[in-house]
């Protein structure tokens, strides 16, 4: 068999596997949180940290919860982390310094996953299952707490109540995360990814000398970080490890994990709203993009250039033998347009336009599905943009879902769009102004360029992933992504249910004969054109200096 049809089958075959699981998956979601019922182990949890589970609030007091929770975690994994040296299980580690601390928890708490440090030489077990992998379960579960907190906005009307932020958080957990994570973390398992609590021990020899590595908990953890699209590997080689991905078949399965929520929320959204076809309109303009960078990026890969790629099959530096080129394009497509930010392949050794299609999918907001609850709420923030759009070329007031687009709503979503690409050119400029944060780069020229604009844009996305030729365990880059990682993540969610908030106190504006049809094919094509547009207009000089420098020039 070909490697492109190797690939090709593969694409095909998770397609078809998402298509079974999202209507389920997406009506249990909605169930879940439309729900009046509490199970008993929830309860327990809502007498623990004193919440009551049935206040419905307004978006300030939503928004004061997400962020309050979010600071206890932050708080909580960076005292566990310079507190390691004198835990049990650390398997011998020394604390982590203050700025990698911050810069992890920032990390991990803003559902980035970033890593600085090598996973198997800096954590041990209970930093890495008591918070990391914590972090993996309720940074996920907040961000789909937003997006539904966003359906509440669209779905109900003369109210500003958006439904109560630790009911959705607990719910999101219990019963969404955790039975999926269970049936997965069995697959993996039994598909040869380990899970034990051994300390470092002999694995054999290596170019005449000893190798060594630890055990741990890896599979619990491999599928929350694909399955809440975190990212973040216990080991330094993340999923091109053979003890976190071992085989093609897992290969497959950790991609399908790390879109499965993200497609079935589009389902979620639908029956929320009382209109499933308005979720398969997101869903196609969601699909649309992510087919065409797989099939871009497949085509750049397997482009054959000289003899040595035409004996390899393609441009094989870099990626797994025992995955190829099209699970590795397929991976990296997936893992860069949600915020996942875990690799099977180095982004740094694709082509020049490979290594483009990777940041470009970051900076298009990676809604194409998008992060767990992120991409849903950024697609969203999108339509509101495009129905705007089109409401200034027809000279009519614009609407969405029964809700009009005013001057407030409006100017909430244009400061949605902006906080990210102002991160991401901000610091970048700052960086290769000063002298130091240079030092830090492995390249010169246009791939050098890329490795700073690829570390800042997948932080401010809360993507995680590297191009691998950066050192960016310095103070000034721990510190600068960790900020960034920060603001990345929750100012955008002010706004987000900011605007959740006005459209929830509004009154349905009935459709008329000139109300745009958000559940037509038209309307996807013109959002697919709007995400394209605000991102080209954002970012083409940065990329200019860049990958596409570097790939013109190939």
């Amino acid at each position: 068999m070909s490697p492109v049809l190797a690939g090709v089958l593969q694409l095909l075959a998770l397609v078809a596997a998402l298509g079974l699981a999202h209507r389920p998956l997406g009506n249990h979601m909605a169930r879940v949180y439309t729900s009046d019922r509490h199970w008993r182990v929830e309860k327990w949890i809502y007498r623990g940290i004193g919440a009551d589970p049935d206040t419905e609030m307004r978006w300030p007091a939503y928004l004061r919860g997400v962020l309050a929770f979010s600071l206890a975690g932050l708080l909580f994994l960076y005292l566990l982390q310079r507190l390691q040296g004198v835990l049990p299980g650390s398997l011998g580690f020394a604390s982590i310094d203050p700025d990698q601390a911050f810069n992890t928890a920032a990390s991990f708490v803003a559902n980035t996953n970033w890593q600085s440090y090598y996973g198997e030489q800096a954590m041990g077990h209970v930093v890495q299952t008591a918070g990391l992998a914590v972090q993996n379960f309720v940074s996920a579960a907040v961000g789909i707490a937003v997006a539904v907190a966003l359906v509440r906005g669209l779905a109900r009307s003369r109210t500003g109540e958006l439904g109560n932020f630790w009911a959705d958080l607990v719910r999101g957990v219990v019963r969404v995360l955790l039975p999926i994570a269970l049936v997965g973390a069995v697959i993996l398992v039994a598909c040869g990814v380990i899970q034990n609590f051994s300390g470092i021990h002999e694995v054999g020899q290596f170019m005449g000398g000893t190798q060594e590595w630890n055990g741990g908990a890896v599979a619990s953890q491999e599928v929350i970080k694909e399955l809440g699209t975190n990212g973040g590997g216990y080991f330094n080689a993340n999923s091109a490890h053979p003890f976190e991905n071992p085989t093609p078949f897992t290969n497959l399965f950790e991609i399908f994990l790390i879109l499965l929520i993200p497609v079935a929320l589009t389902r979620t959204f639908g029956v929320m709203t009382g209109s499933v076809r308005q979720g398969y309109a997101i869903l196609g303009t969601m699909a649309t993009i992510w087919v065409a960078f797989v099939a871009l990026m497949m085509w750049t890969e397997f482009a054959h250039h000289g003899p040595a790629l035409e004996m390899a099959g393609g441009a094989m530096e870099g990626k797994e033998v025992r995955f190829g080129i099209g699970g590795s394009s397929i991976f990296a497509v997936t893992t860069t347009l949600t915020s996942t930010g875990a690799v099977d392949s180095f982004h740094s050794s694709y082509t020049g336009l490979g290594g483009g299609i990777t940041m470009l999918g970051m900076m298009l907001g990676e809604i194409a599905p998008g992060g767990v609850g992120s991409g849903l709420y950024g697609m969203l923030v999108m339509a509101v943009i495009a129905v705007f759009i089109a409401g200034l070329m027809v000279g009519r007031t614009p609407e969405y879902l029964g809700k009009k687009i005013g001057t407030r709503e409006i100017k909430f979503a244009a400061c949605y769009i902006l906080v990210t690409p102002a991160l991401v050119l901000v610091f970048t400029a700052a960086a290769m102004a000063l002298p130091t944060p240079g030092h830090s780069m492995t390249n010169s020229g246009a791939h050098g360029f890329s490795e700073i604009l690829y570390a800042y844009t997948s932080a401010s996305n809360n993507n995680g992933s590297a191009f691998a030729g950066l050192n960016a365990d310095t103070q000034w880059f721990n510190s600068t992504l960790g900020l960034a990682m920060l603001l990345g993540r929750f100012v955008p969610m002010v706004f987000v249910l900011a605007l959740a908030g006005s459209l929830a106190g509004q009154q349905p504006v009935p459709a008329t004969a000139g109300t745009l049809r958000t559940e037509k094919p038209l309307f996807a094509g013109l959002l697919v054109g709007a995400v394209l547009i605000i991102t080209g207009l954002t970012y083409f000089p940065a990329l200019a200096l860049g990958p596409l420098a570097e790939g013109l020039a190939a």
